[in-house]
């Protein structure tokens, strides 16, 4: 695999030139959104000039629009492994997307059915199937954690599923420690007791490769702009269960999911991210070897090239961020840090630091140029289980393939003197 040349790619994204009291911005905010290259922006910017138009039109800008907007879909459809472009519905962000698909799954339940969700997940991926629970009157069972490593119990989950089991919600990654969950294994084991799955991959998509069809989950959900794209929400549902479901539209609308005009220009930046990830599986992958994507399509192969090599150079960049932080004396870390077992994590760190609120610590960051996240990130539940509801909750500090090992260093360095002057 050819060396991941992380300053060229850097060079893509006009952002990454930023300068704070002269020297250049760390963003370690990634888990809440990525930057993008400029190739995206340019494709915002052509579609507003070349093809502004509504869908369906007779005439030559509705059908550039209608041309940019199907292949869009094909190529998140090879980004995410699906069989079909027609599997892959766009939205204004995982969370309406959710809310949409909730309500529609929800007219098929009723009481005395349950549905399992997590401790571990974003709010979007609980929320949305009890306040559907609540309207249909079904019950919910929540999967805790070991909050020792903070991952999912799953001998846990195992006790909660049954028969009555209709749906099961679960996160790929954790969007505020980084925990990877056995996604695969989850999904089998609620198909076995005839439930179907929803995954919100929001928090692994930037860092790995997926594949749909291996995890045969029955929906899985992600957002472009966590991917370096803009601020669109991505749906995937296998073709025959999107099918048999009630949908909640009106009379016209061309697509059972996709209601109303959507995000052309949105969609046409996500379209150009993923252009921008086949350059880096070209570059720095090994396309032939894609793991399982022998028989795929070439835009397919190049893809998972591309996350396979993201994966590889974001396991050492944690790597050195996790070892620093374990020096810093007060700092705590929540999640996996044992290196063996980097593989069932993504590159989003979250901390405490002894005598210090995070927000605190990330105004302290802030000045030294060093942007990053704090507070519960949505992911309420988890961090009330933490018992860090009272405190401001925790520091995330979130990796991702544009990050340098000098940026690390740097921010090692300003927490070292943020925790000794806490």
């Amino acid at each position: 695999m050819p060396r991941f040349d992380v300053d060229a790619l850097r060079a893509e994204f006009p952002a990454l030139a930023r300068e704070q009291d002269g020297q250049p911005v760390a963003f370690l905010d990634g888990p809440g959104g990525t930057q993008v290259p400029q190739r995206v922006i340019d494709a915002v910017v052509s579609y507003y000039r070349d093809s502004n138009a509504n869908a369906g039109g007779a005439f030559t800008t509705s059908q550039r629009s209608d041309a940019i907007v199907g292949e869009a879909h094909a190529a998140v459809a090879d980004f995410l492994g699906a069989v079909s472009p027609d599997e892959i519905k766009f939205g204004q962000n995982m969370s309406s997307l959710s809310l949409h698909l909730g309500r529609s799954i929800g007219a098929t339940l009723g009481p005395g059915d349950e549905i399992v969700v997590t401790t571990l997940d974003h709010e979007a991926n609980v929320s949305t199937w009890r306040a559907m629970a609540a309207d249909r009157g079904l019950t919910v069972h929540t999967v805790d954690i070991d909050p020792t490593d903070v991952t999912l119990d799953l001998e846990d989950l195992e006790s909660k599923l049954s028969s009555r089991t209709k749906l099961v919600a679960v996160g790929y990654a954790s969007n505020a420690v980084g925990t990877v969950n056995p996604v695969r294994d989850i999904v089998a084991r609620a198909h076995e007791v005839g439930a179907l799955t929803f995954v919100d991959a929001v928090a692994y998509a930037p860092h790995g490769p997926i594949d749909v069809q291996a995890l045969d989950t029955d929906f899985l959900a992600c957002s472009a702009y966590k991917w370096f794209g803009p601020h669109v929400g991505v749906l995937y549902g296998k073709s025959g269960v999107l099918d048999s479901l009630p949908v909640f539209k009106v009379r016209p609308a061309h697509d059972r999911w996709e209601t109303g005009t959507q995000s052309f220009e949105a969609i046409a930046g996500t379209l150009a991210a993923t252009d921008y990830l086949r350059d880096v599986g070209r570059d720095y992958g090994d396309v032939a070897e894609a793991p399982g994507a022998a028989d795929a399509s070439e835009r397919r192969r190049e893809l998972v090239a591309a996350m396979v090599a993201i994966a590889v150079y974001e396991r050492d960049l944690v790597g050195r961020l996790i070892a620093g932080l374990e020096a810093i004396r007060g700092v705590t870390i929540h999640g996996i840090a044992d290196p063996a077992r980097f593989a069932s994590r993504v590159p989003t760190v979250s901390v405490s630091i002894a005598g210090m609120a995070p927000r605190a610590a990330a105004e302290a960051l802030a000045r030294d140029g060093i942007y990053a996240w704090d507070g519960d990130f949505y992911a309420t539940g988890l961090i009330e289980r933490l018992g860090k509801a009272d405190v401001g909750g925790i520091l995330r500090l979130g990796l991702v393939h544009y990050n340098t090992a000098g940026e690390v260093d740097r921010t090692l360095d300003s927490l070292g003197r943020i925790a000794a002057g806490s």
